[in-house]
């Protein structure tokens, strides 16, 4: 029997590598890893010496880079989750933001031309903007959003049913809320808060720290993205992968301290500019009842995972 090929491209940042680990497991799958290293981290990849997993440094948004190695495997999937990420570094590099429309291009134009069976691709809850209703749905929520990272993610929705109605390449959409787990870098806000107060120091939230998040484990994500592809699930669709949990950035830093006897304080800072919602959760009754078919990890044990694990990226 013939072994699938998958293509994951941004597979050495955070989601991508864990969903590198989740489909070697059960060793019947080739994938190759295509990442320009901007954000991920070799280190983030499965170490063990395995015939089935290929690493390639590659700009997927340079069309010849990433041509070569589509058209030297034919891949049977790609998993398309290479993006500039960050609120920080998307804020302050734009146009890099913008750059990555080139690699919708480039990915869509190339699975046609190889005969991809089907895309999936992370988009993004940024894409919401400010809520219009709550929990925020795929079938009715506005997507209204005028951030850069938001705007390019919506551009990528757009060309995946673009190119399913001219060429019948099939989908399937995920709109990632905030994830997290171990190996997650500093540029977020758990890691970033837990470091903080496993080393006593001061925990900065932008303005009040009214505004509202959900958590969702990075197994949860996983599992249900990798079900939604095995299962034959969400095709040419879209469905929030998140935790519908809500709780206030405020509060988020009063746990974590909590959690880990932590004598650090909370420090007030200046509003981001533009990009942080005041609310965002998402309607995931899909997630839970479809590709997962169980509760989702509460926030409580994904803190004492981290806790107990300790691996991130950066332990200062």
């Amino acid at each position: 029997m013939k072994t699938p090929k998958i293509l994951i491209t941004g597979g050495a940042g955070f989601i991508g590598s864990y969903l590198v680990e989740r489909l070697l497991r059960d060793k019947k799958y080739f994938i190759v890893v295509a990442d320009n290293l901007s954000t991920g981290t070799i280190q983030k990849l499965p170490q063990a010496n395995t015939e089935l997993l290929q690493f390639v440094q590659c700009d997927v948004n340079n069309y010849n880079e990433i041509a070569a190695i589509m058209h030297a495997h034919n891949f049977d999937y790609v998993f398309h989750y290479a993006a500039m990420v960050g609120v920080l570094r998307t804020q302050q590099h734009p146009l890099q933001v913008l750059a990555d429309i080139e690699g919708f291009k480039n990915i869509c134009n190339l699975a046609v031309e190889t005969k991809v069976q089907r895309v999936f691709f992370s988009s993004s809850s940024e894409i919401y903007g400010e809520p219009f209703e709550m929990p925020q749905n795929v079938r009715t929520t506005p997507l209204n959003s005028r951030v850069p990272y938001a705007i390019v993610k919506n551009v990528g929705e757009a060309f995946l049913r673009s190119y399913h109605q001219e060429f019948g390449l099939d989908y399937a959409i995920f709109r990632f809320f905030n994830t997290y787990g171990p190996r997650q870098s500093m540029d977020f806000v758990m890691s970033k808060f837990i470091i903080k107060a496993l080393h006593n120091q001061d925990i900065e939230v932008y303005g009040d720290g009214s505004q509202t998040r959900t958590f969702c484990y990075i197994d949860d994500n996983v599992e249900a993205c990798v079900n939604a592809f095995e299962q034959n699930l969400l095709v040419n669709d879209v469905a929030n992968i998140g935790g519908n949990r809500e709780i206030t950035i405020l509060q988020l830093a009063q746990t974590i301290i909590e959690r880990t006897n932590s004598s650090s304080k909370i420090v007030h800072v200046a509003p981001l500019k533009d990009g942080d919602m005041s609310r965002r959760c998402p309607e995931n009754t899909f997630m839970r009842e479809t590709l997962l078919h169980r509760p989702l990890i509460e926030l409580e044990e994904g803190i004492e995972r981290l806790l107990t694990i300790g691996l991130f990226d950066n332990q200062m």
